[in-house]
C-alpha cells in the first residue's frame, strides 16, 4: 500500500538574513521537546486502510521493544484488522450513559495514569458522549500530548474543519464531525495512506470496508469515483504542504538563508452577512495552497455608521472565532472609508492577496462603482483581488407591513418638525412682507436628522420641499413653478436640505458611537482606580468579581489558590460554593491556563465560563462569570 510521510513543524513568517536561527524556531523546537510527539494516519475516504497500517507500524515499534498500548482502535468487523490487535495491550473502554444506553468510549484518565511511550487513538475527529471531559476526541490527545505521550491516531481528509464546504460540494455530504486545522499542524507527522479509487471500490464490492447492503449504497452515493478522485487530491495536496513546512521549518532552525520576504500574504475580509465562515474557510484554503502563507481575517468599523444590528455582529465574532480555530490572525479595522482603511493595511502589511464576499448588489450601486469588490479592484496596485460570490441566492424576503413603533418615530417626528415649520411660516408670512421662510424649513430639517439619523431628515426635507413649493410660492395652492428663479432656489433648497440632514444623522451616528466608547473608558478607569485601591488580595478580587459581574450583567465569582487548592474568594453577588462540574472547570483553567466551562471545548455543559488570571510573574486565580447574563 502506497504511503507517503511527511513531518510538519511550526512555520513563522519572518526570515532571517544574518545566518543565525531564528529564535523563534529554537523556542518553538524547545517547547516541542517536552510534549508527546503526534503521527496522523491520513486517508482520503474510509477503508483506505488508516488503521491497519497504524497498527501494523505499531507492531513493529513492540517487537523493537517499546512499549505500545492500544488506547482505542475501531476495527468495524474487518478481521484483518482483528487480528493485527492479537498480542497488544489493550486498554479497557470507559462506559458512558447516554440517552438510556452505555456508550463505550476512551479512557482518558486510564490513558493518563498508564502512561505508556506509545499509545494508538483511532478516529481523530470522534465526538464524545456528553458528560466527558472533552467534547472532542482531539483534545483527548492534546492532553495526553502534553502529558507527554506519544500518540498515534488516524483521519480522513473530509473532517478538517477548512474543508468543509469543499467536501460538500463534491460529496453532497456535511460533515458534522470535524477537526480544525491548527490541530493537525501540530502534528510532527502525517503519513498518507493512499489508494486508488478502484481499488477502493473493490475492496468494498468484497465486503472489506462495509456489509454488503451498505457498501453497495456507498458505491452510488458518497464513494463514486469522481468524489473519491477529488478527496484523493485533497489528501495528497496536504501531504505536498507538509513537505514544503518540513523544509522551511529545518532551514530556519539551522539559519539557512531564504526568500522570506517574498512570500505570500492574505488578508480576508468579514462583514455581518452570511457569507462571513465560507469567506474564513477560503481565507484557510488559499493559505494551504499557497504554502501555509500567513493569513489574516479582519472587519472594518464605520465610527460614522450607527451599531450593527446584534445578527450581524454575532456573525463578524463567529467568524473571527472561527478564524483563531483555523490558525489566522484577526483583528478589527477602523475607518469611515472602507476601501481606504483596507488598502492602507495592505500596503502596510505587504498584503498580496485580498480575499472579499460579493452578496447580490443592487443593479444601481454595480453601475455606480459603489460595489466593494469594483472599488477595490480600483485601488489595488500589485494585490489580487479573490472575489468570492454566494453559492446560491438566498429566498427573498418579504418587507413587513407593519413596522414597529420605534422605526416610525423618527418619520413621524420629523413630520411633526414640518409641521410646525409650516405654522411659523404661516404666521412669518402673513405678518411680514419678506421673510426667508426657507431657513425655517431647514431648522426642521436638521431638528430632524439630530433626534432621528439620515432616513428621517431626507423624508423631511421632501416633505419640506413639497410643503414650501405648495404653501409660499407662486402659483401659491399649486405644485407648479411661477418663474426660473423659483426653480433655481427649490433647488438649493431640496440640495441643502438634504446635505444638511445627511450630515446631522451621521454626526448624531457618530455621538452615540463616541459615548459608547466613553463609557467603555469611565468603566475601566474605574476599575483602575478600584484594583489600584485594593488593600490585598481579598480586595483585589472582590473588585474583580464586582466590574466582572457589572460588564457582564450576570453573576461572577473569583477563585484563587490556598494550600494548593483554589477556593472561592469573592462573588458578586453572593453566590452559593460551587458544584463539583464547576469546580473541575475552575481547576482545569488553573491547571492548563486555558478558559473552561460553558462555549468552550473543555466541559461545555457548564452553566459558568471560567478564565486563568494570568500575572507578570504567574497564575494569580481563576475567575468565572454565567453564561446567562453573557452577550
Amino acid at each position: 500500500m502506497p504511503r507517503l510521510r511527511a513531518r510538519l513543524l511550526p512555520v513563522d513568517e519572518r526570515g532571517h538574513s544574518d545566518g543565525r536561527p531564528d529564535p523563534e524556531a529554537l523556542l518553538a523546537a524547545a517547547n516541542r521537546a517536552s510534549r508527546g510527539r503526534l503521527k496522523v494516519f491520513l486517508g482520503m475516504a474510509p477503508g483506505v486502510g488508516k488503521t491497519y497500517e497504524m497498527l501494523r507500524a505499531a507492531r513493529r515499534r513492540k517487537a523493537k521493544g517499546d512499549d505500545v498500548v492500544v488506547g482505542l482502535v475501531e476495527t468495524h468487523g474487518r478481521r484483518e484488522t482483528e487480528s493485527l490487535l492479537r498480542d497488544m495491550a489493550v486498554m479497557p473502554r470507559k462506559p458512558m450513559d447516554h440517552r438510556e444506553r452505555v456508550v463505550m468510549e476512551f479512557d482518558l484518565d486510564g490513558a493518563l495514569a498508564r502512561k505508556p511511550q506509545l499509545l494508538l487513538v483511532d478516529e481523530y475527529a470522534h465526538s464524545n458522549a456528553p458528560g466527558s471531559r472533552h467534547p472532542k476526541r482531539w483534545q483527548d490527545v492534546e492532553e495526553l500530548l502534553a502529558a507527554g505521550i506519544d500518540v498515534w491516531t488516524t483521519l480522513n481528509v473530509q473532517h478538517l474543519e477548512s474543508l468543509v464546504d469543499v467536501v460538500l460540494r463534491i460529496t453532497g455530504v456535511r460533515q458534522r464531525e470535524t477537526v480544525p486545522d491548527r490541530a493537525l499542524s501540530r502534528a510532527d507527522d502525517i503519513e498518507v495512506v493512499d489508494i486508488t479509487p478502484d481499488e477502493l471500490r473493490e475492496r468494498m464490492g468484497e465486503g472489506k470496508v462495509y456489509v454488503p447492503e451498505t457498501a453497495r449504497l456507498a458505491s452510488e452515493n458518497f464513494f463514486r469515483v469522481e468524489n473519491l478522485t477529488a478527496l484523493r487530491e485533497l489528501a495528497l495536496r496536504r501531504a505536498a504542504q507538509t513537505v514544503d513546512d518540513q523544509l522551511v521549518a529545518a532551514m530556519r532552525e539551522k539559519g539557512v538563508e531564504g526568500p522570506w520576504a517574498a512570500g505570500e500574504r492574505i488578508l480576508v475580509l468579514v462583514g455581518g452577512d452570511t457569507m462571513a465562515a465560507s469567506l474564513v474557510r477560503t481565507g484557510r484554503r488559499l493559505s494551504d495552497m499557497m504554502m501555509d502563507a500567513p493569513w489574516t481575517v479582519a472587519h472594518v468599523e464605520r465610527p460614522d455608521r450607527s451599531a450593527a444590528k446584534p445578527e450581524a455582529a454575532a456573525r463578524v465574532g463567529d467568524a473571527l472565532r472561527l478564524a483563531g480555530q483555523l490558525g489566522g490572525t484577526t483583528l478589527v479595522l477602523n475607518g469611515s472609508d472602507v476601501v481606504a482603511t483596507v488598502m492602507a493595511y495592505a500596503r502596510r502589511n505587504n498584503v498580496t492577496q485580498i480575499v472579499i464576499g460579493k452578496s447580490a448588489d443592487s443593479r444601481w450601486r454595480e453601475l455606480l462603482g459603489r460595489s466593494l469588490a469594483a472599488a477595490l479592484l480600483r485601488e489595488a496596485r500589485g494585490t489580487a483581488i479573490h472575489v468570492v460570490t454566494e453559492s446560491a441566492p438566498e429566498a427573498p424576503v418579504q418587507r413587513r407591513r407593519s413596522r414597529t413603533a420605534l422605526a416610525w418615530q423618527g418619520y413621524l417626528t420629523g413630520a411633526a418638525f414640518v409641521g410646525v415649520a409650516t405654522l411659523c411660516a404661516w404666521g412669518l408670512d402673513v405678518a411680514f412682507d419678506r421673510v426667508d421662510l426657507g431657513m425655517i424649513f431647514l431648522a426642521a430639517v436638521l431638528a430632524a436628522g439630530v433626534l432621528h439619523g439620515v432616513r428621517p431628515a431626507l423624508a423631511a426635507a421632501t416633505a419640506a420641499f413639497l410643503v414650501y413649493n405648495y404653501l409660499f410660492l407662486a402659483p401659491r395652492y399649486s405644485f407648479q413653478i411661477g418663474s426660473p428663479t423659483d426653480v433655481l432656489t427649490l433647488l438649493v433648497f431640496w440640495a441643502v436640505a438634504l446635505a444638511v440632514g445627511g450630515l446631522a444623522g451621521r454626526v448624531r451616528d457618530q455621538g452615540q458611537n463616541a459615548r459608547h466608547r466613553a463609557v467603555a473608558v469611565t468603566a475601566l478607569l474605574a476599575a483602575s482606580r478600584t484594583f489600584s485601591a485594593a488593600a490585598g488580595r481579598e480586595a483585589a478580587a472582590l473588585a474583580l468579581a464586582e466590574q466582572a459581574a457589572a460588564a457582564a450583567g450576570s453573576r461572577a465569582v473569583v477563585l484563587l489558590p490556598r494550600n494548593g487548592e483554589l477556593e472561592t474568594a469573592a462573588g458578586v453577588p453572593d453566590i452559593e460554593p460551587l458544584d463539583v462540574a464547576l469546580m473541575a472547570a475552575a481547576r482545569w483553567a488553573w491547571e492548563k491556563g486555558e478558559p473552561a466551562g460553558f462555549g468552550t471545548g473543555t466541559l461545555p455543559q457548564t452553566r459558568w465560563t471560567f478564565w486563568p488570571l494570568d500575572g507578570v510573574r504567574s497564575r494569580a486565580g481563576v475567575a468565572g462569570i454565567e453564561a446567562g447574563g453573557m452577550t
